[in-house]
């Protein structure tokens, strides 16, 4: 399915977004939070490394990945070598993000994986990994015959955007889940953290709609192998 619209001005619109959401999760975690730290004595500033880097990473890197296909006025190599390596980045930066996530836990003498965003996040970060392995060996290196490409583009575009739209929602996800944890600890539920933490959710939220868009969109001219064969 395609929108009959031009892809590139939705792709406008979510890079604005995924700035802004940037920006907002940087501000919430340095600001607020006390700023970024892979060691410290303060566990917490080890925690404010997660949302940065699944944000930043998974969220963002990941839907410009997936935006690259539709959006970006080159050759088909050239586009699939640039969602190839964004896909990668997004997939490592999410790992570390996990990973964070953990150690924080584990400094902090918390218990792991007891809430719903934790096994999600275990779930979608392992999809991630197949779909970009299965993506690597199918449509890179070594390469599957032109039969298997063409049976596995359309399922291989419907899993990354399936596993991409739970990483959205859990993200939303995460972020109620620690503000929850914060107001509880004693911030304002109507105070400034609360609404950038809120506003980066909303945001979050908009740019994998925009991502989506873009997606359901009609490519560029030189698009072979895309998503408009959904």
């Amino acid at each position: 399915m395609a929108i009959e619209v031009n892809a590139v001005p939705f792709s406008y619109v979510a890079h604005v977004l995924a700035i802004a959401g940037a920006v907002m999760v940087l501000v919430w975690c340095i600001h607020f939070r006390g700023g970024l730290a892979w060691e410290s004595s303060n566990k917490s500033l080890i925690f404010n490394m997660h949302p940065v880097l699944m944000l930043i990473g998974l969220i963002i890197i990941g839907g410009e990945a997936i935006m690259s296909y539709k959006s970006l006025p080159l050759k088909k190599e050239v586009k699939k070598l640039i969602h190839l390596v964004l896909h990668a980045i997004a997939l490592i930066l999410g790992i570390i993000g996990v990973y964070a996530a953990f150690k924080y836990h584990n400094e902090s003498s918390i218990a792991n994986l007891y809430s719903l965003h934790s096994w999600l996040g275990i779930g979608i970060i392992s999809l991630y990994g197949i779909q970009w392995i299965y993506g690597f060996i199918v449509f890179f290196y070594p390469g599957g015959t032109d039969a298997i490409r063409r049976e596995s583009v359309p399922w291989h575009a419907l899993f990354g955007l399936f596993v991409y739209v739970l990483a959205v929602g859990n993200a939303a996800l995460g972020f109620l889940e620690k503000l929850t944890f914060l107001e509880n600890s004693g911030v304002a539920k109507y105070g400034s953290e609360a609404f950038v933490v809120n506003f980066s959710a909303v945001i979050t939220i908009l740019f994998g709609a925009f991502v989506m868009l873009t997606v359901l969109s009609r490519a560029p001219p030189e698009d072979d192998y895309s998503y408009s064969t959904i």
